[in-house]
């Protein structure tokens, strides 16, 4: 073959190859976690001390207009997650600190997200406070499989009562995706307490290792209020979720929050504190540039200035429902956050 013949072909080859990618279209697919702090209904569970302040007899005055626009509230903040890349918004969202199912439905079923079709994942835990984790999907996005949850059972603390680790199973673009949802003990009493987020962590490790010793190619995130941040030990030791995408292994972990955490972004704020407590962790076999396979793109906290105090002592902080006992009408004290993925669709 001359030198010209040569040239042309590899050009045909090049311009072929082009071609070929520009049928291809890029699918961007989110996924996402929300603290709805405590989303009670209005009636009285004689089973559960924790809602007696959440009645309209209690300390909040918990009516059912309160509940309500408290509905409407996270209505409009899931009615906006991640719409700038998923125009159907999030596959999957992890919730946690609802009450129980019905509140779910009432949700589901409030404008903006009444149309969306979203369905519900959810187990009651044993909590003390009676709080419970959950799930939505969009059922057009994410097919379920199973769904199944994992008790926090410490052997030298019996009588502990908290909220159990829920694992959604299911089919996300194609693929075999599983989703972990968290909200780890809280930090009341203080660095004596961190014993128990590091069980909570190795109950997640368990989890995730089973997963990929039954299928290697499985998609694994992990979301959840952790009450610590990425650089605690739960997180960077116990779960072993690094900060960096090269020191990650196909069957270790990906902390996508670590390096928002790093910039001053958070999700929460205390004592003008920003802490980064609602993480998004992925699975290893997620990184990586062939996106023929689902593959991660970015994080965020979904921190928009409608979520956020404009005026006051706690100007710049989430807008939460109350302020000490007066009902001012805001969504949580946590902001959520998202992690995108995108693959190549034929």
């Amino acid at each position: 073959m001359n030198k010209r013949l040569l040239i042309f072909t590899l050009f045909i080859t090049c311009v072929y190859t082009t071609s070929l990618f520009a049928q291809d279209r890029l699918g961007v697919y989110a996924a996402a976690f929300y603290n709805l702090e405590n989303l009670w209904d209005t009636v009285d569970d004689p089973n559960n001390e924790g809602d007696d302040d959440f009645t309209p007899e209690g300390k909040y005055e918990w009516t059912q207009t309160k509940y309500e626009q408290k509905l409407q509230n996270i209505a409009k903040v899931i009615s906006q997650l991640g719409r700038d890349y998923c125009p159907a918004g999030p596959a999957i969202i992890g919730i946690s600190e609802v009450e129980n199912r019905k509140v779910l439905e009432d949700l589901t079923k409030t404008a903006p997200i009444s149309g969306t079709g979203y369905e519900i994942v959810h187990f009651e835990s044993p909590d003390h406070r009676g709080i419970d984790v959950a799930a939505l999907y969009n059922p057009k996005l994410f097919k379920l499989i199973d769904a199944r949850i994992y008790p926090f059972n410490k052997p030298d603390m019996p009588h502990y009562k908290t909220r159990d680790i829920l694992l959604v199973s299911g089919i996300l673009a194609g693929e075999p995706f599983h989703l972990i949802v968290n909200h780890w003990p809280s930090r009341y009493g203080g660095s004596a307490s961190s014993p128990l987020r590091e069980f909570a962590a190795s109950i997640v490790k368990h989890i995730g290792d089973s997963i990929h010793a039954q299928n290697p190619e499985a998609k694994v995130l992990i979301v959840g209020d952790l009450n610590d941040d990425p650089f605690n030990k739960s997180c960077s030791e116990v779960l072993g979720a690094k900060k960096n995408i090269k020191e990650v292994k196909p069957d270790g972990y990906y902390n996508a929050t670590w390096k928002l955490y790093d910039q001053g972004i958070g999700s929460l704020c205390y004592q003008n504190q920003w802490n980064l407590f609602d993480q998004q962790i992925i699975s290893g076999n997620l990184i990586g540039k062939d996106r023929s396979t689902l593959k991660f793109w970015k994080s965020e906290v979904f921190n928009r200035p409608f979520l956020l105090q404009k005026e006051g002592k706690y100007k710049g902080y989430p807008l939460r429902t109350f302020s000490g006992t007066t009902f001012q009408n805001g969504f949580s004290d946590h902001l959520p956050t998202l992690t995108y993925f995108v693959k190549v669709m034929k």
